[in-house]
């Protein structure tokens, strides 16, 4: 059974975000489900993924992954259940 969490990848804008991102993904096994991105006027990249896992997938092991990743391409990355996100963003 899979379930489904989404990632907010914020910072500078620079050349390679996305690949990298997506690259480091692949090699954790997560289906990139959708995926929007913008950059704002002073340069300031966020992206939103919505990512699919196996269910019970330990999250704060996820964001462990990620934390030596922001570092190396100079962004934050926020992961969190699909579930979460949509109580915590409701209107």
């Amino acid at each position: 059974m899979k379930e489904r969490i989404v990632i907010t990848v914020i910072g500078e804008d620079k050349t390679g975000i996305v690949a990298n991102v997506s690259t480091k993904l692949s090699e954790l096994k997560l289906n990139i489900i959708d995926i929007t991105q913008k950059v704002f006027e002073d340069n300031i990249f966020a992206m939103i993924m919505l990512v699919e896992v196996e269910k019970n997938v330990d999250i704060k092991k996820l964001q462990e992954e990620f934390k030596v990743f922001e570092g190396k391409i100079g962004v934050k990355v926020f992961l969190q259940h699909e579930e979460i996100f949509k109580t915590m963003h409701r209107i």
